[in-house]
This record gives structure tokens, sequence and C-alpha cells, in this order.
């Protein structure tokens, strides 16, 4: 055993020799250095400037929400503290506000419906905003290729996120909670594009929910949210056919841009039991196009949304 250990170390080192200049590599280490110090270093100090700012921004506006949540449950506790900040990132990074929160009804239950950007990360920001405002948690439907990710049970436990058949996302709304779904969902995400197509096909599950839990639909859009992130334009049919194979969301995605985002919360819809779900839906889509026609510049324009991050100037063509 030992002599196969000193076998194994001796070709090890050999391979290392033959292949491998370690006096060209540490000469090469030595000429970058200067390099690695001049752009990492700054990098490492900008993001421990952001995370303070961060902290920063949760102490000052929420300090007082948080000390009251700790002598709850921990759920509760920490659904307050992810909220605090993922409200301190969007207002940092995106300027992310919210325009109509007085159209969302108190103590009411309520089926939000919203489009599906590359990466919804206006609905992580518009819940947080709706939870540390109202003091009340939208449960949301995701995609099941998502619990099978490491670390999403705890998320879904806590944030109360749910793959969602029409009769568990009922009962949701029968229970007095505010719940969001995305028609379009990851296909939207995934196939969407600047002009801001909804891609609902035809699914009227939403309206399923809605219709059976007699509730009010609220739609919600968000401004620039597409230019936020992107996913690559190249190769649509090769990956329309993985998803379609799959289901999965293999189109690369690509972005971050600091852009301005607003979320524009639309009037209440009614419930009306005489519509069917196929007349519910194309109402909602309705609404959801106004929003987008009434806000969105078509087609989005990554350099005008992050103007309005200077000038907060409505740049939508008219």
């Amino acid at each position: 055993m030992f002599s196969t250990i000193l076998n194994l170390r001796k070709i090890l080192e050999d391979t290392i020799v033959e292949y491998i200049d370690v006096d060209f590599t540490l000469w090469l280490s030595w000429l970058l250095m200067p390099l690695l110090i001049t752009f990492l270093l700054p990098l490492v100090i900008a993001a421990l400037l952001y995370l303070t700012a961060l902290i920063l921004y949760v102490y000052k506006l929420h300090r007082a929400r948080l000390r009251s949540a700790y002598e709850t449950d921990w759920r509760n506790a920490a659904r307050n503290v992810v909220a605090a900040v993922w409200d301190a990132h969007g207002w940092i990074w995106y300027g992310y506000k919210v325009i109509g929160l007085e159209n969302i009804p108190e103590n009411q239950p309520v089926l939000f419906v919203y489009y599906h950007g590359a990466i919804p990360v206006d609905l992580y920001y518009f819940i947080s905003k709706v939870l540390l405002t109202n003091s009340k948690l939208i449960h949301t439907v995701a995609d099941r290729f998502l619990f099978k990710c490491p670390g999403w049970s705890i998320i879904s436990d806590v944030l109360k996120v749910i793959p969602g058949t029409v009769q568990i996302c009922s009962n949701i709304l029968k229970e007095g909670n505010m719940l969001a779904i995305s028609p379009g969902g990851v296909y939207e995400a995934q196939f969407g594009d600047s002009y801001y197509h909804l891609m609902w096909k035809k699914r009227v599950g939403f309206a399923k929910v809605a219709l059976d839990a007699k509730v009010c639909i609220i739609p919600f859009f968000t401004k620039n949210v597409r230019e936020a992130f992107r996913t690559i334009s190249w190769g649509r049919r090769m990956w329309l056919r993985i998803y379609a194979a799959t289901r999965f969301p293999f189109v690369p995605i690509y972005g971050g841009f600091p852009v301005k985002l607003t979320t524009y919360v639309g009037k209440p819809i009614p419930y009306d039991g005489s519509l069917t779900p196929e007349e519910l839906q194309v109402k909602v889509a309705d609404e959801l196009n106004n929003l987008i026609r009434q806000h969105q510049r078509i087609p989005g324009s990554i350099s005008s949304a992050l103007l309005e991050r200077i000038y907060d100037v409505d740049t939508k063509k008219s």
C-alpha cells in the first residue's frame, strides 16, 4: 500500500515537471500580481462599500420592525429581515419604487397577475415592499424545476413559494391570503423580448383559481424589467426544442444592468361569476397590456432605462 502511494506521488511529480514549467508559472504570477492588485482590490472595496450601504439602509428604515419581529416566530423574523435586505438592494441598485399600492385592498384575499421578466427580480422587490408596508406576505407560484434546487426547500417554506395546482392556489386564497401568479411563467421568461408581448398561450389556470376562490385580480407590471436582465436572441429554434423536451430554462441570461425599475399596480378586476376562465383570461391580459402600453418604451432600451436612473423621466415612445 505504502509503495503504491510513493509510486503515485512520483508519477504526479514527473507529470508536473514535464508538463508545467514551475519557474515560468511563478514568474507569470509575479508579473501579473500588480494587475490583480490594481483591479481586484478596488472591486473588493466597492463590494464592501455596497454591503455597508445595504446594512445601513436596512438599519435606518426598518430597525423598529425588525426588532419587533425578533420577538415572534423565527419565520416571521426571517421574512422581515429578508424583505428589508431585498428592499434595500432594490432601492440602491435599481432605484426601485412602486406606484399604486393604494389599489391593494386591505384585509382581503387578492390574486396578483404579472409579466414575467427573464429573472423576476421585480417580484422579489414587490413582495418585500408589500410585506414591509402592509405586514402581509404574498404567496407565490414557482416552476417545479426550482424545487429540485439545493437550498430551495427552506426558501419555499419560509416565503410560501408553491408549485401551485388550481386547488392548492384556490385554498390559499380562501384562507384570506394574497397570491401572485405569472401565467407566462418560465416560457415567457425565457422567450420574451424587449417588445413585452404576453406569452400565455391558452393558460387559464390562474382564471380558474380566481373564479373558484371568488377573489379579485390585480395586474401589475414593472417598467424596464426586460432591460435589467435579458436572454440571448440567437438559436431561438434550438432553445425552443430543448425547452419543449425538458421543460428546463437552458437559455443563457445576461444583464444585471442598474436600470430604473418601477412597478405599476393596476386597478382591481372584481370577481364576476358570469365569466368563463377563457373570458377572464382575455380581460386580465387586456388590463396588463394596457399597463405595458402606458408605461413601457417599446421596444425596451437598456441605454434609455439607464438614463432614467439619472433623469427619472418617462422615455416611453408615444
